[in-house]
């Protein structure tokens, strides 16, 4: 296994018994949508549409595209679309923000746009309902985004409407430079992001901060040394990594953390033999899927952002990752033009 410990450097290998179970992990995605006769199905409903987008990007990442149907995937996308463009989590729930936009990241992935306004029986192009949809969540004042009609704000909304809308090659929409004010705002004396300006400093929003930051161009706002060390200090004696200090690690940081890392190029700060350790401890090598930590059960958001992780170290045989956006590097080279 080559494991990224500085650039252009290779690490050792990780012992023969501690090896990624691809096979297992595809079963355990394909077999998803099969458990309606479980409750945790119908209690996660709120989650169906992420989901979906979780798992799709999983099956890329191991190199197993082809293994859910992309008629069914479009299908159940269009049972969720509303009338305004937005999308909700799953037939009949409201439209949002964070489901848009995984509804964009699946469309994407499947390059599936033209599929989208074909499917537009009353004659309107819902593609540009779609982005019309999420430009509207913008404040004129603040430049960030609410997550839908009720206003609540977010730096995770503002990342997901640059997200969207830079894939759909329409970020012009929006005012990006009160975007890019709003998210500098949020920077703390530690160099880390919070929600909003003040509030506490955690690994999943500097992940969506320095994700806006990309692809609106303006890293140079950034403190990289000094977000760097804090980002570094994630990780634990075990190999993972957690949220914010004094917590406990847990898989889904092994992205949210190396993502950022790998924003501000300093991937090799953080030790990636035992981060890799600690994130393949965490898969069910029996029925597949990954925890947040060993022994717990498995979901399929720590599964995807598990193996993002894995990606990152370029763990063997997993497709390249884009670190700002979460989805097969070719799929975002294709939709950006890079």
């Amino acid at each position: 296994m080559s494991l990224v410990s500085g650039p252009g450097r290779a690490m050792s290998s990780m012992p023969s018994e501690l090896k990624l179970c691809v096979e297992k992990h595809v079963s355990y995605i394909q077999s998803l949508d099969t458990r309606k006769d479980e409750l945790e199905y119908w209690l996660t409903e709120h989650l169906r549409l992420n989901g979906l987008y979780w798992g799709l990007t999983a099956l890329h990442l191991l190199g197993h595209p082809e293994a859910l149907p992309r008629a069914g995937i479009l299908e159940f996308l269009f049972s969720c679309l509303h009338e305004n463009g937005g999308f909700g989590a799953a037939p009949g729930h409201d439209p949002h923000m964070l489901y848009t936009v995984s509804a964009v990241q699946i469309l994407a992935t499947l390059d599936a746009f033209d599929d989208l306004d074909s499917y537009a029986i009353d004659g309107r192009q819902k593609v540009a309902q779609c982005r019309s949809y999420i430009a509207s969540l913008q404040d004129p004042e603040s430049g960030t985004f609410a997550g839908d009609e009720w206003g609540e704000k977010d730096t995770r909304f503002l990342y997901g409407a640059l997200n969207a809308l830079s894939l759909m090659g329409f970020m012009h929409l929006v005012d990006v430079d009160k975007a890019v004010q709003h998210v500098h705002s949020c920077v703390n004396f530690d160099g880390a992001y919070g929600t909003s300006p003040g509030a506490e400093s955690h690994s999943g929003q500097v992940f969506t901060c320095l994700g806006a930051l990309t692809i609106a161009g303006r890293l140079d706002l950034v403190d990289r040394e000094k977000l760097g060390a804090w980002l570094s200090e994630r990780q634990l004696k075990s190999g993972g990594l957690n949220g914010r200090p004094e917590k406990t690690e847990d898989v889904c940081y092994s992205w949210w953390v190396m993502s950022s890392l790998a924003m501000i190029e300093k991937l090799h700060w953080i030790d990636g033999e035992k981060l890799a350790s600690f994130i393949l401890q965490c898969q069910d090598s029996e029925h597949g899927g990954l925890a947040d930590s060993p022994g717990n059960m498995v979901d399929v958001f720590h599964t995807v952002f598990g193996l993002a992780g894995l990606s990152l170290l370029k763990y063997p045989g997993l497709v390249e990752v884009d670190p700002v956006y979460c989805m097969p590097r070719e799929v975002t080279r294709r939709c950006l033009g890079k």
